[in-house]
């Protein structure tokens, strides 16, 4: 193991995977436990979370704008920035604000990735904490589902809810200009693909990792709800 990937495991992989072992100590229930874990990752990631959200559905509506300004100005692409630039600023809009979501986001999912494939098992045991008490045996089983293993079903529903996920952060604009967009075609594109490519690799995945994401999907789901309200609040006064 190499300093990075020792410096990852004990930053990122050890703590999720003591907290994971100690709510399973606590509930006696591996599904429970990952549910726990999740909210969790989810309530402290919210500030930011919740800041690049709104930034991304004001984006949106502002797309009309921007390609008024980007046809205004094609000919001058240092005008064009300055003017899109100073649209965002006029709107209290950061185009950069789910960059530091996504550097959280990645090298998270790959720590809690590797954790559900590696298990709570007696190689992995050895990494718990001194004032963690190490459990006797683990029950994998929650709902029907063998967490341990692969589950078609899983990778069904995690696929769903990311289509319905993407659907519902897209934001209806008023059209103007050309019809067909390219950059509204890859978008559409991507709301189909992407939620099929990810319900695959699920369903190839422990199951543990497909409840995180059910859960961790349906908690931005409800986010997203509670920061288009704000949204529309904020229009309408």
């Amino acid at each position: 193991m190499n300093a990075f990937m020792r410096f990852f495991h004990l930053i990122l992989w050890q703590p999720l995977f003591n907290l994971l072992v100690v709510f399973y100590l606590l509930t006696g229930n591996l599904g429970i436990a990952i549910i726990i874990l999740t909210l969790l990752v989810r309530v402290a990631m919210y500030p930011m979370q919740n800041k690049a959200t709104k930034s991304q559905m004001i984006m949106q509506e502002l797309q009309p704008e921007i390609k008024e300004l980007q046809q205004k100005y094609k000919d001058d692409k240092e005008k064009q920035t300055k003017e899109i630039m100073a649209l965002y600023k006029s709107k209290n809009v950061n185009p950069f604000s789910s960059i530091p979501i996504l550097l959280i986001q990645l090298p998270l999912f790959i720590a809690l990735f590797n954790m559900f494939r590696e298990g709570i098992t007696q190689d992995t045991l050895k990494f718990l904490y001194t004032f963690v008490p190490a459990p006797v045996e683990v029950n994998t089983m929650f709902l029907g589902l063998d967490l341990s293993a692969p589950s078609k079903l899983m990778g069904v529903i995690v696929a769903v809810l990311f289509f319905v996920q993407m659907k519902y952060s897209t934001v209806k604009t008023k059209k103007k200009g050309k019809k067909g967009d390219f950059g509204d075609i890859m978008q559409k594109q991507m709301m189909y693909l992407f939620p099929v490519l990810i319900g695959f690799a699920i369903a190839s995945s422990p199951a543990g990792l497909g409840i995180y994401l059910v859960v961790g999907t349906l908690f931005l789901i409800v986010q997203q709800y509670f920061a288009k309200k704000k949204i529309i609040e904020i229009e309408n006064v």
